[in-house]
């Protein structure tokens, strides 16, 4: 199931600079080891904001739910998820 994910970290103010600093390095092996595995498909950065659009590729809701829960920084994210189906004009 292909999954369009939108996510955008929101900061909290007074988080030490250190641990945002230890999140992003945890965020980033995170993130590298989903794409490796084939369930994290595409990743683009939103130019002008902290945020991502991303396309995941898993075998239900659950699964995405526990791939993105299991994200560094999903504590401080506003995810948006969109279920996609293949398009009858495709070619």
């Amino acid at each position: 199931m292909l999954y369009l994910v939108e996510m955008t970290v929101n900061v909290p103010h007074g988080i030490s600079p250190e641990m945002l600093e230890q999140m992003k390095i945890e965020e980033k092996q995170r993130a590298k080891e989903l794409q490796e595995s084939g369930h994290w498909k595409h990743l683009w950065r939103v130019v002008g904001r902290y945020a991502n659009v991303s396309i995941f590729d898993v075998e239900s809701h659950d699964e995405l739910h526990a791939l993105l829960s299991s994200l560094p920084l999903f504590p401080l994210m506003d995810i948006r998820v969109t279920a996609l189906a293949k398009h009858p004009s495709t070619i």
